[in-house]
């Protein structure tokens, strides 16, 4: 399971309903929301494609 940075909570959460993309310059990401407030995360991937 991806772990992303919660700007509200301010700390490490697991992502909930994560939904891999891809980011206008071909890297990829994983999106998706804070299981304790609902505020929106976003991990960046290493490397491209």
């Amino acid at each position: 399971m991806a772990q992303a940075y919660c700007v509200k909570c301010k700390a490490k959460k697991e992502v909930a309903k994560p939904e891999t993309v891809t980011m206008k310059n071909g890297r990829p990401a994983i999106k998706g929301v804070c299981p304790d407030c609902g505020t929106g995360l976003y991990c960046i991937q290493g490397g491209k494609k």
